[in-house]
């Protein structure tokens, strides 16, 4: 019984595609399909937005540097009664993890191997960053 359902749906197939026409495509098909891809490519291209604008970054720029100057000439060090003066440091030196620090040696090689990889990680960074920017141009 399969078979004659297959056989049916063969006989129907076969006469569908002989009564249909060949279809072409028309005349500027491809123009077209390309012109509707531009536009998709157009849709989804992602404009570098930095997370801190260059705005901010100068604001902040200023904001340092203005401290900077202030301390550096505007304010007497010969004077004892600045906020500064006033506040209580004694509990970050009198702890036991302060006093353990005197006696904590680094070997030279852990030294040269922490300024090393710092070294390598200030470098590496902005040419990774290069790169993946030209990777995203367009």
């Amino acid at each position: 019984m399969s078979e004659n359902v297959n056989k049916y749906l063969d006989d129907l197939s076969k006469k569908v595609i002989k009564g249909s026409d060949i279809e072409s495509p028309s005349f500027n098909f491809t123009n077209l399909v390309m012109s509707q891809i531009e536009i998709l490519n157009k849709k989804q291209t992602i404009a570098y937005k930095p997370l801190i604008s260059r705005t901010t970054w100068v604001l902040i720029s200023i904001g340092v540097l203005a401290i900077i100057i202030y301390v550096l000439f505007f304010s007497n060090p010969t004077e004892g009664s600045s906020w500064l003066s006033q506040l209580d440091f004694s509990l970050l030196s009198d702890n036991k993890i302060s006093n353990t620090i005197p006696d904590f040696k680094l070997s030279k090689t852990l030294m040269y191997a922490v300024v090393l990889f710092g070294l390598m990680i200030c470098i590496q960074v902005p040419l990774l960053k290069n790169h993946f920017d030209k990777r995203f141009e367009l």
